[in-house]
């Protein structure tokens, strides 16, 4: 390709680019949520293709993988709350009107009444929005699976196309960020259900502890809750306080409150989810945090995923400066090797799926 065409493609590309990231901007955060998503799958496709199996069915398998895995985290909450529903119901029936909290010299009356009214009109009106939003959560959920889909069944059209647009000088700083992004994104979903195994793990201990019973179901609810981003279990959290507080019984509402929100809602997040982040993601911890957060604060839950992401890659880029533009073609500590080929010595990268486009 002649470098003026090139470079007029892909100036074209920009620009559709910047006009599709306006035109889809409610699907923008789903768009790239999926684009992760089929990274982190990515392996598992190529495991099932490397049994002989079409690509098509090898990326039906991975997509449906991970809408089982979804299903599957979102399956023990749906549980717990449908077997608990009848004890939810009756404790919501003892509530009385006014609760007296003894707390050795003082003495204060909580009004429920107002607190009740309240929370029914918050319950109503997010039930109305859920009602009114479900169509467009469906749509949403369509396009994340086909995008997957579409993503795993040509994972190296986008490849191809970059790798044809850049100059052939530069593909090493092309496929470096391939690598550290396919390295880094693989990390945070791993990174992301370790953290949720160490929240049951510190929820189980905390309430047994403390007494209640059901607590490995609450240990559950609290490790599934850790995908929630901001709240998660803190909501389990203050869920028992509530309920202690009616029974009467002050000081443990106060100790869980305590206790719970230090052990089952901060510690997993700012000490063992940096704590490991440092190894699975190859940055400073400091600087992984800073990636969490920001991403969180920034573009909501997809934050999670993508601002750690960003920081990686500007972490790999400024690596790239630091040895002058080269790119070594070495992978990163402890990760796999590169499922996708190295290009050919003119820069045209090599066509590996086994069947031929539709």
């Amino acid at each position: 390709m002649q470098p003026s065409r090139r470079t007029a493609i892909a100036a074209l590309l920009a620009g559709l680019l910047v006009l599709a990231a306006f035109v889809l901007r409610s699907v923008l955060s789903t768009v790239v949520f999926a684009i992760t998503v089929a990274y982190v799958l990515y392996p598992f496709r190529e495991l099932v293709s490397g049994y002989g199996y079409s690509r098509r069915i090898a990326a039906g398998a991975a997509t449906a993988a991970g809408f089982l895995g979804v299903v599957a985290l979102a399956m023990p909450l749906a549980y717990v709350l449908y077997r608990r529903r009848m004890d939810l119901l009756a404790f919501l029936g003892t509530i009385p009107d006014r609760i007296v909290i003894d707390l050795g010299a003082f003495t204060y009356v909580l009004e429920t009444a107002p607190v009740f009214q309240t929370a029914q009109s918050t319950l109503r009106g997010l039930a109305i929005s859920l009602a009114a939003a479900a169509p467009v959560i469906a749509l949403k959920l369509v396009v994340f699976v086909i995008l997957v889909y579409g993503l795993l069944l040509k994972p190296n059209a986008p490849r191809v196309a970059a790798l044809r647009l850049c100059p052939g000088e530069y593909h090493d700083v092309l496929f470096a960020l391939h690598r550290r992004t396919a390295s880094t994104l693989r990390a945070i979903y791993v990174l992301q259900g370790a953290t949720a195994v160490a929240t049951f793990a510190l929820g189980l201990v905390t309430f047994v502890a403390l007494g209640y019973d059901s607590a490995f179901a609450l240990a559950v609810v609290a490790g599934v809750l850790q995908f929630v981003p901001v709240l998660g279990p803190s909501i389990v959290i203050a869920a028992l306080a509530v309920v202690d507080l009616v029974a009467g019984n002050a000081f443990r509402a106060t100790i869980v409150l305590v206790v719970g929100i230090v052990l089952v809602g901060f510690v997993p997040d700012a000490v063992i989810r940096p704590r490991l982040a440092g190894g699975a993601t190859d940055l400073p911890v400091s600087v992984y945090f800073v990636g969490f957060v920001g991403g969180l604060l920034t573009l909501g839950p997809v934050g999670f995923v993508v601002g750690p992401l960003v920081v990686a890659l500007l972490a790999e880029t400024v690596r790239l400066l630091s040895d002058n533009g080269v790119s070594t073609q070495q992978q990163l500590p402890g990760r796999s090797a590169d499922p996708n080929p190295e290009p050919s010595a003119d820069g045209t990268p090599p066509e590996t799926d086994d069947e031929p486009a539709p």
